[in-house]
């Protein structure tokens, strides 16, 4: 299998080459972006889940890890302070998303320029050859089409990834704002309470 990898990459051009190599690129980047991310938005998750569950049990505020923590001492009455706090998290949350909607995107058109390129190439050392058969073209047709295959096999985990980070993102905001719309009651209770109290 590496013989014949190492024999592709022999006769093959500067330019496949090259676009082989960034899909390579795109590729680790695609993984590296996904496990990070994913990780991360789960530690993020069960920190408010957490957070949640103890405010279901009774605790009248968000515990000090979550995000929610910092608005609560900026709380008047006004429930869109906690919209700037969701705001940030929802930024923490789908960063990186952009890049791996470009990746998914632009990989199958840099396989695309790989192909064609490859495709010119051997028609063009075939415009000097004395004769021309298919035993002499498919080989290396089937050689230029390797990196729309790549363009593909890179889009398709960088595309699955993007969308399921993006749903990881939507469960850690929808904790979040269930835990908005019990800590604003709890505080309006505690506002009317006050009141009463005089």
């Amino acid at each position: 299998m590496i013989d014949l990898f190492l024999n592709y990459l022999s006769r093959s051009s500067e330019i496949t080459i090259a676009v082989l190599a960034w899909l390579s690129a795109y590729f680790m980047i695609t993984l590296w972006i996904f496990l990070y991310r994913y990780l991360y938005i789960n530690s993020l998750i069960k920190k408010e889940e957490s957070s949640l569950e103890a405010m279901l049990m009774g605790n009248k505020t968000v515990r000090p890890d979550s995000i929610l923590r910092k608005c609560t001492s900026s709380y008047k009455g006004e429930s869109s302070i906690f919209d700037v706090c969701i705001n940030v998290a929802q930024k923490n949350s789908t960063s990186y998303l952009s890049i791996l909607a470009i990746i998914s995107s632009t990989s199958p058109f840099i396989g695309l320029f790989g192909t064609v390129v490859g495709i010119l190439e051997t028609f063009s050392k075939l415009g000097g050859a004395t004769s021309a058969s298919l035993n002499v073209i498919a080989p290396a047709i089937s050689e230029a089409l390797v990196a729309t295959a790549g363009g593909i096999l890179v889009a398709i985990p960088a595309y699955s990834g993007y969308i399921l980070l993006k749903r990881k993102a939507y469960d850690y905001l929808s904790v979040i704002e269930r835990e908005k719309i019990l800590l604003v009651n709890n505080m309006t209770y505690d506002n009317v309470k006050k009141a009463d109290e005089f």
